[in-house]
């Protein structure tokens, strides 16, 4: 599982003109789900992504998580994640899970953040999504379940 993390003050999510999720100060999660992740690769992703310290205390050191500073999460499905270019310039989905388990395991994700206290906001899954990022710092974190990178 994989996911680009970004600081944001605002961030939504927009299918067919209408918004179905919007947060203030927070996280944007885009998360792609692999061929062979289990609920597993979720709980670890949601255990690192809530604990990222990387909101400013009073210091102005990165020092505070998302639930430290009150914020939100807004989580995008985005099977682009697992895009493979190596070969070429035309990206391969090959390594992406299969719709049925991706949606399973990005549910698992929304529900492991909840379970620790932070309110998710989120896209829909398959849909044609236009995202706003207001990326703060700019901070992006990349992470993998699989720690290859």
């Amino acid at each position: 599982m994989r996911a680009v993390v970004q600081r944001v003050v605002f961030a939504d999510v927009t299918v067919e003109n209408k918004t179905v999720g919007s947060i203030g100060r927070g996280l944007m999660v885009l998360l792609g789900v692999g061929e062979g992740d289990t609920e597993k690769d979720a709980e670890y992703l949601a255990e690192k992504i809530c604990g990222l310290r990387i909101f400013e205390d009073a210091q102005e050191k990165m020092n505070l998580s998302v639930k430290d500073v009150g914020g939100d999460i807004l989580a995008v499905s985005q099977f682009t994640l697992y895009g493979d270019v190596r070969k070429g310039k035309r990206p391969s989905f090959s390594e992406a899970a299969r719709p049925d388990e991706a949606n399973r395991l990005y549910r698992c994700f929304i529900q492991c953040c909840e379970e620790k206290g932070i309110h998710v906001e989120e896209g829909i899954f398959q849909a044609d999504m236009l995202v706003k990022i207001h990326n703060d710092g700019p901070v992006t974190i990349l992470l993998d379940s699989q720690k290859n990178f």
